[in-house]
């Protein structure tokens, strides 16, 4: 927390999908976390976690099969797992914005450019269609498009995966959003482009005052952009501290894992670390300590009872039985 009053509290968010074969799958179980105002927070793990879901679930865009079953998602104070879909569309995207991780598949192949932006204000404000088309310019133009008279009328076919991601971000950023929801926004681009669109969203963070919350698999994104950070492990959060204390004290065995895992220039290095084995399905969880399977740390107990998300003395929080009887815990903040 910075101090700032809460944009965003997810209490117990419990999802699941229907799935034909094995019918109801909990796909996120059980997560808490806040969002401060003015403050960006990262969500990290490998791909299977339920951070996407997560995401979609507060924006509920989870489709005919997913489904929140349980828990509380509160939006500058209001809940918003009991508005209706015409309510929630008044929110999405204009005080909660998203930018997802492949543009080509959100933007719509057979509208130009300026059209779809200009369809959110439309919905939105009050502005006229020529009022519209200045400020799609101009929303252009600030996410550093050149020749954005040009790409008003372009299809999204034409623009490169850098531009149309610029593209995401104008549009997300239309109705100036009060928390911006950032699921992998650079994950297809190359490292110069990455750059560059983490500096954009930094900016428009910066000069807006908006929160972030960032999806990302990529620690060095979250070193540099975050303030907080929760690391998820098959649907739950297993560890959240702010960013510098997690990664220079990192508790959970898989947080370390993480942090082993990316790429250095240490001497005589030369082969990458990798964590063991794989996520386990959803479905197919195992009892106790979810990543006991993968930890070369674990106990009998691990295999056997699920730990307790703890407080620990430097304000952190981690679920781990190694951490169970350390002095300072302050015991069971949440199962």
């Amino acid at each position: 927390m910075n101090g700032q009053p809460s944009v965003l509290e997810v209490k117990g968010l419990t999802t699941q999908f229907s799935n034909r074969q094995k019918g109801a799958l909990t796909v996120v179980d059980g997560v808490d976390f806040t969002v401060s105002k003015g403050e960006t927070l990262g969500i990290v793990g490998e791909s299977g976690c339920g951070k996407s879901v997560t995401s979609l679930s507060i924006m509920r865009l989870l489709g005919k099969n997913g489904k929140v079953i349980s828990g509380s998602v509160r939006f500058e104070g209001q809940e918003t797992l009991v508005l209706s879909e015409s309510e929630m569309r008044k929110l999405r995207g204009n005080r909660i914005a998203m930018i997802f991780q492949e543009p080509m598949t959100s933007l719509n192949p057979v509208l130009t450019i300026g059209r779809q932006i200009g369809e959110v204000l439309q919905l939105h404000t009050s502005l006229g269609l020529e009022e519209r088309k200045q400020r799609v310019i101009e929303l252009l133009t600030l996410v550093g498009i050149p020749r954005a008279k040009d790409i008003y009328a372009e299809y999204p076919h034409r623009l490169s995966g850098g531009m149309r991601q610029r593209v995401m971000i104008a549009m997300a950023m239309a109705c100036q959003p009060q928390l911006l929801i950032a699921d992998e926004p650079t994950t297809a681009l190359d490292v110069t482009i990455q750059a560059q669109m983490l500096g954009l969203i930094r900016e428009m963070r910066d000069n807006t005052g908006m929160s972030v919350m960032l999806i990302t698999h990529d620690l060095g994104v979250v070193a540099e952009m975050c303030d907080r950070v929760l690391v998820m492990y098959a649907g739950q959060v297993i560890e959240s501290a702010d960013v510098r204390t997690l990664l220079r004290t990192p508790k959970h065995p898989y947080t370390m894992g993480l942090i082993r895992s990316v790429p250095h220039r240490a001497k005589g290095v030369n082969r990458l670390y990798a964590i063991p084995g794989n996520v386990p399905s959803p479905g197919e969880w195992p009892q106790g300590c979810r990543f006991a399977p993968r930890c070369s740390e674990a106990k009998p107990i691990c295999h056997q009872q699920s730990p307790s998300l703890l407080k620990m003395a430097d304000g952190s929080e981690c679920r781990c039985w190694l951490h169970a009887q350390e002095p300072g815990t302050e015991g069971s903040v949440r199962t």
